[in-house]
């Protein structure tokens, strides 16, 4: 079931998390790393982000049985029309990108006869590039891969136990459907972090050093979610266009209706909703995706 030769093209977070992941869980697996940043390579070689670090995408996927791309879903296309004469027929080609139908057609294009399987990690943190990665990152964390009906079972087979070997659980899901949860559970809140944090630092009334220096426990946290990498943000947004502008547009009547419901006073509707929130806060953190202690297990120190 596991893999010879694995080739992780994009040494950021994501592309440095499973090649040190994979250093720990499968030492027995050969690793190749390539970014087009020259300075991020020579990062990634003091790191030992991957066994080696070559200087090109096409002479990295030589030999490889599997190749992660795990660069900007924008970049996804150009990234496998390089690659695509030096693969071998038999690998498979995955990716971490949080948009996948989009994806899954670009990769399907520009590598027709390969076996594809888009997989998406849920696991991150707002740092990015060679030196944000770490090996637990995936730990307990869901990943999802949206397989095409022609994919081979077994080769999904044999990704999905690479997932669970590095600590990820596994979930088999469309396409289309995981970019609509995604949009839900993701794509909107990150969007919705970008906004105010702008309309904070737009505001003429307050001025920047206030909002900084009274940053309570709700906007701090928008603050890190809007931290996160521009770039790959950016074509998140323009590959899940549809489904996010669908979930904005659920946002926005449910954002009307709260304010027509602070407008009139009504503190039932109120009440009724952000007691209906709160249980939802319970179950994430009963299914272990965030942390029940004061201030989300934050230390002071």
């Amino acid at each position: 079931m596991s893999f010879e030769r694995v080739v992780l093209i994009g040494l950021g977070l994501l592309g440095g998390s499973i090649g040190l992941a994979m250093r720990e869980a499968l030492p027995g697996t050969v690793t190749i790393g390539y970014d087009a940043d020259p300075a991020t390579r020579a990062r990634a070689q003091q790191r030992g982000l991957t066994q080696s670090v070559v200087e090109s995408a096409a002479e990295a996927v030589v030999g490889a049985d599997l190749v992660i791309l795990c660069v900007p879903v924008g970049a996804m296309a150009s990234v496998a029309a390089e690659i695509a004469p030096a693969l071998r027929e038999d690998a498979i080609i995955s990716d971490v990108g949080s948009a996948k139908g989009t994806v899954a057609r670009a990769l399907a294009a520009a590598l027709p006869g390969h076996q594809i399987i888009p997989a998406h990690p849920v696991a991150g943190t707002e740092r990015s590039g060679p030196d944000a990665g770490f090996a637990e990152l995936f730990r307990r964390r869901w990943c999802i891969l949206t397989p095409g009906p022609e994919v081979d079972p077994a080769s999904l087979a044999r990704l999905s136990a690479l997932w669970e070997a590095l600590g990820a659980r596994v979930e088999v899901m469309d396409a289309d459907h995981h970019d609509l949860v995604l949009a839900v559970t993701s794509h909107i809140p990150h969007l919705i972090a970008y906004t105010i944090v702008g309309t904070a630092s737009d505001l003429e009334q307050v001025t920047e050093s206030e909002v900084i220096k009274y940053s309570a426990g709700g906007f701090r946290d928008f603050t890190r979610i809007a931290a996160s990498d521009p770039t790959m943000w950016r074509d998140v947004f323009l590959a899940n266009r549809g489904a996010v502008l669908e979930m904005l547009g659920r946002f926005t009547e449910d954002l009307t209706a709260l304010q027509r419901a602070i407008r009139n006073g009504d503190g039932d509707a109120l009440f009724d909703l952000f007691t209906r929130t709160r249980a939802i806060r319970r179950q994430v953190i009963e299914q272990g995706q965030d942390d029940a202690r004061p201030d989300f297990g934050r230390s002071d120190h």
